[in-house]
C-alpha cells in the first residue's frame, strides 16, 4: 500500500490528464450530484472487488498477511472508522469533518499530543470514548508483532505513558519530539476504536471484562478476535462484528469475499448512506469481471486496460469511464535474506543494474495503452504534491541496457555459453561480485507474480525479456494475489518461508493508513513491511530523520537516498484500475487518490 513532487508532477499530472481525456467519456453523470439532479433514496450498488483480492479479515488489527487495501481501506473502514481520516477528493489532507476526534494538540516540545473525541456512538448505543482507544492501544501494545505496520522503535514503541481525562481526552507521552505533520499523518492515523464493551473477552461464551489491560489478558483476547476473524463463514452472523460505529453494517458475506452491507441506522457520523444496499462483488481474473461489466450486472466496474479499446462500448451502455489513481508507489519486492540468491540481492550495483532493465515509459504506452505514471523511487510523481524530488521525477535508474551490462561487467560477472552470466571475480573489491557471492553463482532468479491480470502478466514477460538480454534468467510462475501478499513476507534464511525470491502483486504500496510518503514501514530495518528484510544503516538514520525533524529536506534527503539504493525494484504507477460506473449513480467522483477508502454513503441515485 504507498508514493510522489511538484513542478514534474504537475506535468506529469496534466499529461495523463491529457491521455485520459482522448480515452475517457465525459464523467459528469457520476459526479457527485450533478445539477438538477434530486437524490432519491434507496437503490443497490454491486461493487467489484479487484480480481483475485477479495476480503479476508474482518478484525481491525492486521497481521502483515492481511494488510491490504481489500480487507482494510474497502472492508473495515465501511464498519469501523479510524479516529482520524484522511483525504478529500484527490487531496492527501486531513478529513476534519469525518473525523471522529478533534484536530490533535501538541506541546512539551512536540512530546506530548492530546486528542478529543466528538460524540460519536456505537450501534449498540454506547457512546465512542477513550476507553475503546485505550483498548485499541493495549491489544496492540501485547501484540505488536503480529501488526502489520509494526517497526521496532516507533508507534507504539515510541509512546511512554497513555493517560486520560474523562471519556473524551486522550493523551500519549513521547519518549522523543516527533515531526508533528510525520506523526498526525502515519502514526495517529492507524487509531481505531474498537467496542471494548463487546469485544473485551476471551472466548465466545466469556463475559466481557477489562482483561486487555494486562499483557496476558491483551494476548488472550487478541488471539479470541483473530480466531474469529479467521472464520470468514460467520462474519454476518457473529455478533462481535455487528456492533459498529461506521455507516454500515455486514447483513451477509461468502467465503469468496462476497459481501452485502445496509445502512446502520444508528449511525452518528456527518453523511447518512441513501443507498438500501452496497455488494461487494469478489471476481477471480479481470476478464470474468468485465463480463459481468458488460452485461450491466455491475453498478461500478472497472475496464481492464487491456479492453480500453472497447470503451465506446461500455460508455454507450450508461458507464461513465474514470480512471484511478492512488497516492502509492508500484514496488516489485526482493528478498535479501533467500539462502539462494540472497547475498546478490544485498549488492547495490546489481540491484541498480536490474532496475536499469525497467523500461517504463515502454510498459506505460505499450502494456498499460498510456494509462501510467512513472516511479523511480519510494514518493509519487502524481497526483500533485509537494513530496517529491525534481532529480528522482526523472529517473536516477531509468532504462539503459548498456549501463545496466557495464554494471555486472565492471563487477566480475561474465555471459556464460547459456547465456546467463556467472561470477567469475568472488570477493568484496570495488571489481568483484561483493561480499557472499560464490565463484560459478549465476543471475538466475525465480519471480511469483499476481494472476488474472494481463497487465502484470505483459508486464513480467517484458521484465523477463529484457533482463535475459542482459544475461539474467528470470522464472517465472503466477499465484492469486493474496497469495503473493502472503508470500513476500519478511523473514530469516533458515526459515521455510524464506524460499521466495522476487514477487509482484501489481498495485504496488498505497499510502494508507501513514499517508505522509516516508519510509519507516517499508524500508526500516526490522519492519514488518519491509517485505524483503532490507537493512542499511544509513537509511535507518535518514528514515528516523524524516521522522523527528520538521521541513521537507530530511523526506528529500531520504527520498534522493531510497532512489539510488533500490531497496525494492520501482515499477511504473498505473490506475488503480480504470473505473466505470453507471450514469445512473452520483456522489462517486472525484475518487479518492488518498486511502482508496470507499464512501458509498455519499453515493446515491437520483429521482
Amino acid at each position: 500500500m504507498k508514493t510522489r513532487r511538484f513542478m514534474r508532477a504537475a506535468v506529469l499530472a496534466a499529461a495523463a490528464s491529457l491521455a485520459l481525456a482522448a480515452c475517457t467519456s465525459a464523467t459528469s453523470g457520476s459526479g457527485g450530484g450533478q445539477a438538477g439532479k434530486t437524490p432519491a433514496s434507496g437503490g443497490t450498488v454491486t461493487f467489484a472487488e479487484s480480481a483475485g483480492a477479495p476480503p479476508n479479515y474482518i478484525f481491525p488489527l492486521d497481521a502483515l498477511q492481511y494488510f491490504n487495501t481489500s480487507n482494510i481501506n474497502q472492508f473495515q473502514y465501511l464498519m469501523w472508522r479510524p479516529l482520524y481520516w484522511f483525504g478529500n477528493g484527490s487531496r492527501v489532507v486531513l478529513n476534519q469533518p469525518l473525523s471522529l476526534a478533534l484536530p490533535p494538540v501538541y506541546s512539551n516540545g512536540d512530546r506530548t499530543v492530546s486528542m478529543t473525541l466528538k460524540h460519536w456512538r456505537w450501534s449498540d448505543g454506547s457512546p465512542v470514548t477513550v476507553r475503546d482507544v485505550v483498548f485499541w492501544l493495549n491489544l496492540l501494545k501485547a501484540n505488536r508483532d503480529n501488526w502489520g505496520e509494526y517497526v521496532p522503535g516507533f508507534f507504539p514503541d515510541d509512546v511512554t505513558s497513555v493517560s486520560t481525562k474523562g471519556n473524551a481526552t486522550i493523551v500519549l507521552d513521547l519518549n522523543a519530539p516527533v515531526n508533528p505533520t510525520w506523526f498526525t499523518f502515519n502514526e495517529l492515523s492507524q487509531l481505531i476504536p474498537l467496542p471494548q464493551q463487546a469485544w473485551d473477552k476471551t472466548s465466545s461464551s466469556g463475559k466481557v471484562g477489562n482483561y486487555d489491560e494486562t499483557t496476558a489478558g491483551a494476548h488472550a483476547v487478541y488471539k479470541f478476535l483473530d480466531a474469529q476473524s479467521r472464520s470468514l463463514s460467520t462474519y454476518a452472523t457473529n455478533s462481535l462484528w455487528q456492533v459498529v460505529d461506521g455507516p454500515w453494517h455486514l447483513s451477509q458475506f461468502n467465503a469468496d469475499g462476497y459481501a452485502v452491507f445496509v445502512p446502520n441506522k444508528k449511525y452518528s457520523g456527518p453523511v447518512k448512506p441513501r443507498l438500501a444496499k452496497f455488494i461487494e462483488q469478489p471476481f477471480t481474473s479481470e476478464s470474468a469481471e468485465y463480463n459481468d461489466l458488460r452485461s450491466g450486472a455491475l453498478t461500478y466496474g472497472y475496464v481492464p486496460v487491456t479492453d480500453i479499446a472497447q470503451r465506446s462500448q461500455i460508455v454507450s451502455s450508461g458507464y461513465d469511464v474514470v480512471p484511478w489513481y492512488l497516492w502509492s508507489m508500484n514496488i516489485l519486492p526482493i528478498n535479501f535474506n533467500n539462502p539462494t540468491v540472497g547475498p546478490i540481492f544485498k549488492q547495490t550495483y546489481l540491484r541498480q543494474a536490474v532496475q536499469r532493465l525497467i523500461d517504463e515509459p515502454q510498459y506505460i504506452s505499450a502494456i498499460l495503452s498510456g494509462y501510467g505514471i512513472p516511479d523511480y523511487g519510494p514518493v509519487p510523481n502524481g497526483p500533485s504534491n509537494p513530496y517529491v524530488d525534481p532529480s528522482v521525477a526523472r529517473g536516477p535508474l531509468g532504462y539503459n541496457l548498456k549501463a545496466a551490462e557495464a554494471l555486472l561487467s565492471d563487477h566480475g560477472w561474465t555471459v556464460s555459453s547459456s547465456g546467463v552470466r556467472v561470477c567469475t571475480r568472488p570477493g568484496s573489491g570495488a571489481n568483484e561480485c561483493g561480499a557472499g557471492v560464490a565463484r560459478g553463482a549465476s543471475l538466475s532468479f525465480n519471480l511469483v507474480y499476481a494472476s488474472g491480470i494481463v497487465t502484470v502478466d505483459a508486464e513480467m514477460r517484458a521484465f523477463q525479456s529484457s533482463l535475459l538480454q542482459a544475461g539474467i534468467a528470470l522464472h517465472l510462475s503466477q499465484a492469486p494475489a493474496g497469495t503473493v501478499y502472503s508470500t513476500a513476507v519478511p523473514c530469516s534464511a533458515s526459515q521455510a518461508s524464506c524460499k521466495w525470491q522476487m514477487a509482484y502483486w501489481g498495485n504496488g504500496w498505497e499510502f494508507s493508513p501513514d499517508n505522509y510518503p516516508s519510509g519507516e514501514v517499508a524500508f526500516s530495518t526490522g519492519a514488518v513491511g519491509n517485505f524483503g528484510s532490507y537493512s542499511n544503516e544509513t537509511m535507518d538514520r535518514l528514515v528516523k530523520a524524516t521522522t523527528n525533524r520538521p521541513g521537507l529536506q530530511p523526506l528529500l534527503t531520504w527520498e534522493k537516498y531510497t532512489a539510488l539504493q533500490v531497496p525494492m525494484l520501482f515499477m511504473p504507477l498505473s490506475p488503480y484500475q480504470v473505473s466505470a460506473i453507471s450514469t445512473r449513480l452520483h456522489g462517486t467522483v472525484p475518487q479518492p487518490a488518498d486511502g482508496l477508502s470507499l464512501t458509498p454513503e455519499d453515493w446515491y441515485f437520483s429521482r
